[in-house]
């Protein structure tokens, strides 16, 4: 495969899939990356499907005209909900996010698993696909109503952030859960403030290093490597790119642009 220093393009419906970058950065430090924070439309998780296909479709667009060799959909609302119609309409590899239930039921002692994810996620075609192979695990679904919400504007830390984590865990907890699956790109963020509430006992999973390893596997099968050392990555948002510069620890430029 010959080398490809096209860059990679990332988004999200804001700054969650950051934690979806940040794993592939980590992996693969020589592929440039353009990510796309769609914050002003935070969160995905409660719109139509047709809403969240339409503005996948925008993200997509802007990322090809920054001549993008493969797309990572660091959204597992937009994964589940317009993934295919992306793969449909375009002629470039599209990685997706879908919450990393496999690994839970697979290690899982009680048989017994927690999921947190959206809306959008849990009411998806393709999460309840991904839930019927797993019959002989009690699955125990939580909507993450407002914790995008609290992300987005940087209070992660917040008093209304612990107090609706509480709510959300107490019951999978008494419900004997061993592991926890995040089912949004948002959640690792909260992975702090989760340990502190769940007992050591119970394992937290989220998707990042998955998403990274299918994303090296597509660019030696499919696309080829960066030959580039260390490119800078570009960040660019919709709305006020304070949260973002901060979430990625004040390290990068993040550019404000209209898409």
């Amino acid at each position: 495969m010959n080398s490809n220093n096209q860059p990679i393009g990332i988004f999200d419906s804001g700054i969650g899939g950051t934690s979806i970058w940040k794993a592939i950065h980590q992996l693969l430090p020589n592929e440039r990356t353009i990510y796309l924070a769609d914050s002003k439309n935070a969160p995905y998780g409660q719109k139509s499907k047709e809403e969240i296909i339409a503005l996948s479709m925008k993200n997509t667009d802007f990322l090809l005209e920054m001549k993008c060799k493969l797309i990572v959909v660091a959204c597992n609302t937009a994964t589940t909900n317009a993934i295919q119609e992306l793969r449909a309409k375009y002629d470039i590899p599209f990685i997706g996010i879908e919450p990393a239930i496999k690994p839970a039921v697979t290690h899982s002692k009680t048989q017994i698993i927690g999921i947190l994810a959206t809306q959008g996620t849990l009411n998806s075609a393709l999460f309840n696909k991904t839930t019927e192979k797993y019959q002989d695990t009690k699955i125990i679904e939580q909507v993450g109503h407002g914790l995008v919400q609290l992300i987005e504007n940087g209070d992660i830390n917040s008093p209304e952030m612990t107090k609706l984590l509480h709510s959300y865990l107490t019951p999978m907890i008494e419900a004997n859960i061993d592991y926890l699956v995040l089912g949004c790109s948002h959640y690792p963020y909260l992975i702090p403030q989760i340990k502190k509430i769940l007992p050591e006992h119970i394992q937290i999973i989220d998707s990042g290093e998955a998403v990274a390893k299918q994303t090296q596997n597509i660019l030696r099968e499919k696309v080829g490597f960066s030959s580039a050392e260390n490119s800078e990555p570009v960040f660019y948002t919709n709305t006020n790119p304070k949260v973002l510069t901060e979430i990625l620890g004040n390290k990068y430029t993040v550019e404000k642009k209209n898409f």
